[in-house]
């Protein structure tokens, strides 16, 4: 019995790989595509080296759809890429802010553009492999579930999606452990078996971002002060590009004790240096919102709330402010909240929403670090 047509996205890694396979098994008509997403030749030639879409996952990406005998693709999306990801990024990070380019991409790229195409050669559904699931709940919303293994859940990255994209989505490796998906990759004799996770961002593969980012502008970002959150200098910083929040090493000052950036302000290129206790606080604004499991974030509601990728996540009470800005109190201080970052909220292990954490207009205007006690 046909059980749809499916578009994978895959990146030349095992665990798109192994979705295909699975989808295979249970009787989808599956298509592989890999997404272009290199925006010249120098670029590429570096992803090789571990990018998730670069010449190398080509080549792999290839590989696998001839060992699985499906007919496989490569999709142009360069000109999404460069405005919905590398744009994004560059202008975050000149405002002060640390994005998280792959919640842009899953948003706008591989769920928006890909869905689109998909949708228009007559599939029905695309599929990912992300350690996450889709499920339809009781109250008529879809929504990403956490996956079998927590140390491999990527569903704070996925928080963003829209009701439209879950309903046409397929995320089959959250029911696996990392170890059970090499172990099917090597009984299906797929290539990629053995293949090492890509750890950087794609389209940075030196983890070099400030350099990225002057090379995109064409222009160096300016040098600047450190200071205290009163004003006082401290010393001088190589661009507010170089720097997040809570960052400890390489800020190359010689205080006799251990410092820590605080706030980042574009507006005078200053970044604020602070001691070890100024960078937990126990509440955050964020803005953008999306609801997933929810139809609304209600006054008073409780969740577990994750700041950053990595984040086990704190409990917290929200309230909203404005129609796009909610107020996230947390029991217990949390460390190193980031302007430009994702707070996903959890409830009962579904993405509940989540929105990007920003800087308060009254902090700004007060002149005072963005983590105050």
């Amino acid at each position: 019995m046909r059980k749809g047509k499916v578009v994978v996205g895959m990146s030349g890694g095992v665990d798109s790989s192994v979705a295909a396979c699975l989808l295979k098994e249970e009787g989808f008509e599956v298509i592989g595509v890999t997404m272009q997403i290199w925006q010249e030749e120098t670029q590429s030639l570096q992803s090789e080296n571990g990018g998730c879409c670069g010449l190398s996952a080509v080549d792999d990406a290839r590989r696998v759809a001839q060992a699985l005998d499906i007919p496989y693709y490569v999709m142009n999306f360069k000109t999404e890429f460069q405005s919905a990801v590398i744009d994004y990024f560059v202008a975050e990070y000149l405002q002060g802010r640390t994005p998280n380019p792959c919640i842009a991409c899953n948003r706008y790229v591989k769920w928006d553009a890909l869905l689109q195409r998909s949708l228009a050669i007559g599939a029905d559904y695309i599929a990912t492999g992300h350690y996450a699931r889709v499920e339809y709940l009781e109250n008529g919303r879809y929504a990403v579930c956490m996956s079998r293994t927590s140390e491999k859940d990527q569903t704070y990255a996925l928080y963003n999606l829209t009701q439209k994209q879950l309903a046409h989505t397929l995320m089959p490796v959250g029911d696996y452990t990392k170890e059970e998906i090499r172990r099917i990759a090597k009984e299906h004799h797929l290539p990629v078996a053995h293949k090492p996770d890509s750890q950087e961002i794609c389209f940075v593969p030196d983890n070099d971002y400030a350099g990225f980012i002057d090379r995109e502008t064409e222009e160096k970002v300016p040098e600047g002060n450190f200071v205290t959150a009163d004003g006082a200098v401290l010393g001088r910083h190589k661009g507010i590009t170089h720097y997040t929040v809570g960052q400890r090493k390489g800020l190359h000052l010689s205080l006799g004790r251990p410092v820590f950036v605080t706030a980042i302000r574009p507006q005078s290129n200053e970044v604020v240096i602070g001691e070890a206790g100024d960078v937990f606080t126990k509440e955050l604004y964020c803005n953008r919102l999306n609801c997933m499991a929810i139809e609304s974030f209600a006054d008073g509601s409780r969740f577990l709330a994750k700041i950053r990728y990595g984040h086990r996540g704190e409990w917290c009470t929200v309230q909203r402010v404005e129609d796009d800005v909610l107020k996230c109190t947390f029991e217990s201080p949390v460390r190193a909240v980031t302007p430009g970052q994702a707070v996903v909220f959890y409830a009962g292990g579904y993405v509940a929403g989540g929105g990007t954490i920003m800087v308060s207009d009254l902090w700004q205007k007060e002149g005072l670090c963005v983590n105050r006690r």
